[in-house]
């Protein structure tokens, strides 16, 4: 098991993380959302706590633990005054080495991971986002819903759970990250001790490739708005050219000085969430576009986001947007690792997807160093694939564009 911990002298809180390197594309199609169903499990309680105990236990020193499921990974935190951190540890390591598993728990947390679906179903854009991934990744675990589907939730059994746990909670394929004022030395043999009976073993399983991406479709549904999502496959986690990627994204759509953001909600007042966004993967990504606009004004939109990637491939990004675009991606970074928790999820996440964690500064130069020339490179490279296009709401097929029907 890789452990990975991170001295942060003068806090108060202490931060530690386990992730699994097994996500949700790492689960046999009949068992889709297996990897999310065992993360609820967990905390159902273990062999020597009940769930109500953990919750007592994190309860009592004001702390909280929590967990989630991605594409990639499923990731396991507590957070808690530093002066618990021993007590912080031992509960993660209780949780992730010895669950239940009862059958009884599996049958009454199925039923609160379909009222879950059911929840995302009430979210019309969240439908519109799966979809678009649907046809993005069309017949692979990436364009999976990452809960499963009622059908598969309704099938899963504890059998299946227990039987996923075994196969794929391993040592080897498992990161535990601690941030704080803490003690190297003395961290270490606290995670060794609390995870001592985790199974030797790497569960990570093989990962292929997917196929090209469908145009979209259009839903029809009864909705106050009609939410548009559109894109196109993006760059792998490793390419070179994913900080260049990440300062055009900001530019076009990541920011409020974006140019999204400006000419649709603040020039035109069509939206009120408009924006895009990077997603990457170890052999795939995604680069995703989204507005909520009222019916009337679908097709405008749609319209504005086209004539916007047009002007973007052809005349590519100014100076001073480039120079924007890079203090906002280095200083909001840096911002967003003041706290233990940030700093402890960065070392797992980091672990379990790449191997290594790449200092700050080298990551704060990265972005630094984009240039005019790796902005037009990435552009050609993403922005001249066919577009993949999502439009949920009450509207007509003709009410897209013609540009954008065919997915050109």
């Amino acid at each position: 098991m890789t452990v990975a911990t991170e001295r942060i002298p003068g806090a108060l809180s202490l931060s530690a993380g386990a992730w699994v390197g097994v996500g949700a594309r790492d689960e046999p199609e009949q068992l889709s959302g297996v990897s999310h169903f065992l993360e609820h499990l967990l905390f159902k309680g273990s062999d020597t706590r009940s769930a109500r105990e953990i919750s007592q236990t994190i309860d009592r020193v004001g702390g909280d633990i929590n967990a989630f499921t991605a594409k990639e990974y499923t990731a396991y935190y507590c957070r808690l005054p530093a002066r618990h951190q021993a007590l912080g540890i031992s509960l993660l390591g209780d949780v992730l080495t010895s669950p239940a598993l009862r059958d009884e728990d599996v049958d009454n947390e199925r039923h609160v991971i379909l009222e879950e679906l059911a929840m995302d179903d009430d979210s019309p854009d969240d439908v519109a986002h799966r979809a678009f991934m649907r046809h993005l990744f069309p017949d692979h675990p990436l364009g999976w819903e990452t809960a499963g589907s009622v059908e598969t939730v309704e099938a899963i059994t504890a059998n299946d759970v227990r039987t996923f746990f075994g196969e794929h909670y391993r040592a080897e394929s498992t990161v535990v990250a601690v941030s704080g004022p803490l003690d190297h030395d003395a961290t270490l043999a606290q995670v060794e001790a609390a995870f001592a009976s985790l199974t030797p073993g790497d569960g990570r399983v093989a990962r292929f490739d997917g196929g090209p991406a469908t145009s979209g479709e259009v839903i029809d549904d009864d909705t106050e708005q009609v939410h548009i999502v559109l894109g196109m496959h993006g760059l792998r986690r490793n390419d070179s050219d994913r900080e260049a990627l990440d300062v055009v994204n900001h530019v076009f759509g990541g920011g409020l000085s974006s140019r999204l953001f400006d000419e649709i909600r603040e020039r035109r007042g069509l939206a009120y969430s408009v924006y895009s966004g990077v997603s990457s993967y170890v052999d795939a990504g995604a680069f995703t576009i989204y507005a909520g606009t009222q019916p009337s004004h679908a097709t405008e939109v749609m319209e504005l986001i086209h004539e916007q990637l047009e002007l973007l491939i052809k005349d590519g990004v100014s100076d001073d947007e480039l120079d924007i675009a890079k203090g906002y991606l280095t200083g909001a970074f840096e911002l967003g690792l003041e706290d233990t928790g940030s700093r402890m999820a960065r070392s797992a996440g980091l672990l379990i997807t790449t191997g290594e964690v790449r200092p700050v500064a080298e990551q704060v130069a990265r972005w630094d160093a984009v240039r005019q020339e790796d902005t037009r490179r990435v552009i050609e490279r993403i922005f001249s694939q066919p577009l993949t296009l999502v439009a949920l709401g009450p509207i007509d097929a003709s009410a897209v564009p013609a540009g954008l029907r065919s997915g050109a």
